[in-house]
């Protein structure tokens, strides 16, 4: 497979204008962006609710993004199957709901995720130690580093989440795991920051993806749909990256 150093790009559709969903597909359709971040709350495990599988669902046949379904909610087991028939390429759920309670522990998750051929993430809130989840990385393909708190919009990156990346990406590569698993950022990621955030971690040739997401990093942006308009400033800014930007 092609290897790839070059970051993700991964709109979310929550900060689309639900008014006018269709168009704001097709300006991520002809974005540079890669992958489409669907953000999934329950009002549970996060106090907002967003929407459900129909949506997803719906615009499946009007996109060849990789769809890129986050849960944000209580009980992810049950919200899975949906997802799979509504047309996900990968689901991401958070350890905090599964860890903690074992109603349903995060290898059965795991194995539903991977059984439908999916690509299989864990999200970790930021004050969750990224330690939670070594027992879990020889069986995921992506780990979801949050640098705002889950479940609302518009809020600043946690400056923080730069040495948490970094040390995710040593961790990885001491383990020679970082060709096998991708670190996504979401959240307050904007291009005052976005190329910080992608400097913490930069897998070099030999660590590089095998595939497009192996190895390789999403960055979500929030907050930036105009970004997506005019990715020449964009370029600008980090001219190997073809960085897009997400989000309203």
């Amino acid at each position: 497979m092609q290897q790839n150093n070059k970051p993700i790009i991964a709109p979310s559709l929550l900060a689309a204008d639900f008014s006018d969903l269709k168009s704001e597909l097709k300006l991520c359709n002809d974005s540079k962006a890669e992958w489409l971040h669907l953000d999934i709350m329950d009002q549970q495990f996060v106090p907002n609710l967003s929407f459900g599988p129909d949506i997803v669902k719906s615009i499946r046949p009007h996109s060849n993004l990789f769809f890129d379904v986050h849960l944000m909610v209580s009980n992810p087991f049950d919200m899975l199957s949906a997802f799979i028939d509504a047309g996900a390429d990968a689901i991401s759920f958070h350890i905090e709901t599964t860890e903690p309670r074992f109603t349903f522990p995060p290898k059965i998750l795991i194995n539903m995720i991977k059984k439908n051929n999916l690509r299989c993430g864990i999200a970790i809130k930021p004050k969750t130690s990224f330690k939670v989840l070594e027992k879990y990385l020889s069986f995921i393909d992506y780990i979801v580093v949050m640098s705002v708190e889950p479940g609302f919009g518009g809020q600043g990156f946690i400056p923080s989440t730069i040495e948490k990346i970094s040390s995710i990406d040593k961790t990885l590569k001491e383990k020679n795991l970082r060709d096998q698993i991708a670190i996504q950022v979401d959240g307050g990621i904007k291009l005052h920051n976005a190329k910080e955030v992608i400097d913490a971690s930069k897998p070099s040739p030999s660590t590089a993806a095998m595939s497009f997401l192996r190895g390789a990093k999403s960055v979500v942006f929030k907050n930036n749909v105009p970004l997506l308009r005019s990715v020449p400033s964009a370029e600008k800014l980090l001219p190997p990256l073809a960085i897009a930007g997400i989000g309203k």
